[in-house]
């Protein structure tokens, strides 16, 4: 079976004048950007950088890529990026994973670091540790920093986290940070830990899955959106309420829990305290392990120590936390959320790969696949850890801007002017950010 990544050139002139706008400082990152870190605007206005190797370090790698700021990095190669140290990120830049030919891009063999990076969008990216990675490290994490927005990843195999947002106590404690559309999974044992996300500064975590991890799907301390994830398999730990000794404020809503064939896994909530306040509503349950989805709706005994608040507007207008929860506009049921991560979830443009489907065959056999106990290694796997990713043909690009010249001759640009790419559209967009959006979701194909 092939996948066949469409692009279509006019659509930017379709859908952009349907851009909901507020002004320039509330500009979306992209459309459908959700949460706390939505407004992001990551290396808008800056230059464009052309990832054209796989290499570790040097020009054209996604190291020195993204070791300056204000830039938009685009990709020129598909494949795997095997890491020899620790990958950095400065500030103000916009990775866009789905510029990639071929079966895009994974960065592998060791940590990817956030903090300090203000403001930043990543999307379409696969961040992969593994156990040759360095021990005692997070697979991806911010430890300070403000306005992140981490959009269709795919992180993995991390040796002591998966992906955390939790401030060390220097610099600036994370603030306006969102993960969204994300696969966060398979953390190594022994410590296979989905993630700490500790901070007062507002984090939401929208439409991931968190898969195989044994704890921390993740733990939670301070002001915290959860809505419409998916959690599968866990053993010693789904959400975490913290155990908290400061006041937290949680908003939980429409996400559902699906037992895997892990021994001994706890109730969905546990460690819930007098200070972990938060609104639960629509959290859905499956825990029969018996091939089927057929959950049933949390009550609110189910919720660990903590009394859900039940009224929506009272918890809302509250003065107590420090900034309001965002409106999800995209948020659904538990169930549509669940369809929806089945078939989209992850770094799927340009293809899901071989990984994550392994992990999505896992979640749709609705507890009947899985580790028992956790893995110690990504290489005892069936793909071997990186699997397979496949080069690709890039389409005629004359000006090497990144733009095809399809697209730019469509939506009014010059095929042989590098210059425009980075420029400012009228929707406020630059031109290889409204290309960006134009990829649309890869199509099964038989062929």
């Amino acid at each position: 079976m092939k996948w066949i990544l469409r692009v279509f050139p006019a659509l930017f002139l379709i859908f952009s004048a349907g851009l909901t706008e507020v002004n320039a400082q509330n500009k979306l990152a992209f459309p459908g950007a959700e949460g706390f870190g939505r407004f992001a605007t990551g290396g808008r206005g800056g230059s464009i950088y052309h990832v054209t190797n796989l290499n570790d370090s040097g020009e054209g790698s996604l190291r020195d890529a993204v070791s300056r700021p204000n830039r938009i990095v685009v990709f020129d190669v598909s494949g795997v990026i095997r890491l020899q140290s620790a990958l950095v990120f400065s500030k103000n830049l916009t990775v866009l994973g789905q510029t990639a030919p071929g079966d895009g891009i994974q960065v592998y063999g060791d940590q990817v670091s956030f903090s300090g990076a203000d403001n930043i969008i990543v999307r379409y990216l696969r961040i992969r540790m593994g156990i040759d990675g360095t021990d005692g490290k997070d697979a991806a994490g911010v430890a300070n920093g403000k306005n992140m927005i981490f959009d269709h990843m795919s992180v993995l195999w991390g040796k002591d986290e998966n992906f955390s947002v939790s401030w060390g106590n220097r610099g600036t404690e994370p603030t306006n940070i969102t993960i969204q559309n994300s696969i966060i999974g398979q953390g190594l044992q022994p410590h296979s830990c989905g993630g700490l996300i500790q901070t007062r500064g507002g984090v939401t975590l929208f439409r991931n899955l968190f898969i195989e991890n044994n704890t921390r799907n993740p733990k939670v301390k301070g002001l915290n959106q959860y809505v419409n994830n998916v959690v599968y398999n866990w053993g010693d730990g789904c959400y975490i309420m913290g155990g908290s000794e400061g006041p937290s404020w949680a908003h939980i809503e429409n996400n559902y829990f699906i037992n895997g064939p892990w021994e001994g896994a706890t109730p969905v909530f546990t460690r819930g305290n007098v200070n972990f306040t938060f609104y639960g509503a629509g959290n859905y349950h499956d825990a029969n392990r018996n091939g089927l989805l057929d959950g049933s709706l949390m009550t609110a005994d189910q919720y660990s120590a903590s009394i859900p608040v039940s009224d929506w507007a009272t918890w809302d207008n509250s003065t107590a936390r420090p900034q309001p929860h965002p409106e999800i506009l995209s948020m659904t049921t538990a169930q549509e959320a669940l369809a929806w991560i089945i078939d989209s979830v992850g770094p799927c443009l340009p293809v899901r790969d071989e990984v994550d489907q392994y992990l999505i065959d896992e979640l749709v056999s609705y507890g009947t696949k899985g580790t028992a106990n956790g893995i110690i290694s990504e290489k005892t796997l069936p793909h071997k850890g990186t699997g397979t990713l496949r080069g690709g043909y890039r389409p005629p690009d004359t000006d090497q801007d990144g733009i095809p010249d399809a697209w730019e001759t469509a939506n009014g640009l010059n095929p042989n002017d590098p210059s425009d790419a980075a420029a400012i559209a009228a929707n406020g967009y630059s031109n290889i950010e409204n290309y960006s959006f134009s990829i649309t979701a890869c199509i099964k194909s038989p062929l």
